[in-house]
């Protein structure tokens, strides 16, 4: 049976996860939509409602797991917003916006709540902050965290995340071609990494020292 402090830790970091992964593919879709594909927009999809985005395993069930089994960190990502790359005007530049608005955003969130989490800690008392003041701290110490993971999970260059899309844009015509022939692949090759632990090395020593960074601490 959960705790108290669990459950209270677990909608800290829920409520946060939720609207960073809800900005991060509603940029998606803008981007497309700001480049002539409406794909997005017809499905409903650039709504700012995280309801709308919810992919019942990623949003939900594997943040649960995570918190509920003691994970230092949480984790999870919303359905992906349609995009059809075919649609957009300049497909070179289109493409290229497209997939980096989402890591965009999410670096821009980070930056304005930690700017925002700083400030609460300067204007709390320094016996303590009240309840109030308490939690929202919580809130944005989470929210910044969570934008800088998002960000650098997704720029890692491996199909099908953002970085791979930004990374084939810039590679020339033939290096591009044999770079997207490993997309089947991709998802093993993040098992591997995941599995072995690399990936977690990988973005916690550029995780922590940002999120310290934007924190002020």
């Amino acid at each position: 049976m959960p705790t108290p402090d669990i459950i209270v830790r677990f909608l800290t970091m829920i409520i946060p996860l939720l609207f960073a992964v809800t900005l991060h593919e509603v940029a998606h879709g803008y981007a497309a939509f700001r480049f002539g594909d409406y794909t997005a927009k017809k499905a409903g999809r650039l709504s700012l409602n995280p309801v709308r985005h919810l992919d019942p395993f990623g949003s939900v069930l594997l943040p649960a797991l995570l918190v509920f089994t003691g994970s230092p960190i949480l984790f999870g990502y919303a359905k992906p917003v349609p995009v059809n790359f075919h649609n957009l005007r300049n497909p070179q530049l289109g493409t290229f916006v497209v997939s980096i608005a989402g890591v965009t955003v999410n670096l821009l969130c980070a930056v304005i709540s930690g700017i925002a989490y700083q400030a609460v800690m300067f204007v709390s008392n320094p016996a303590g902050t009240g309840p109030v003041l308490a939690i929202i701290a919580q809130l944005l110490l989470y929210f910044t965290l969570i934008n800088v993971i998002l960000a650098v999970f997704n720029l890692i260059p491996i199909p099908p995340l953002d970085g791979s899309k930004v990374l084939s844009v810039l590679l020339p015509p033939e290096a591009r071609r044999s770079y997207e022939k490993i997309g089947p692949y991709g998802i093993i090759v993040l098992v591997v990494l995941l599995m072995s632990g690399a990936l977690g090395i990988l973005i916690r020593n550029i995780v922590g020292p940002i999120t310290y960074f934007l924190l002020g601490r």
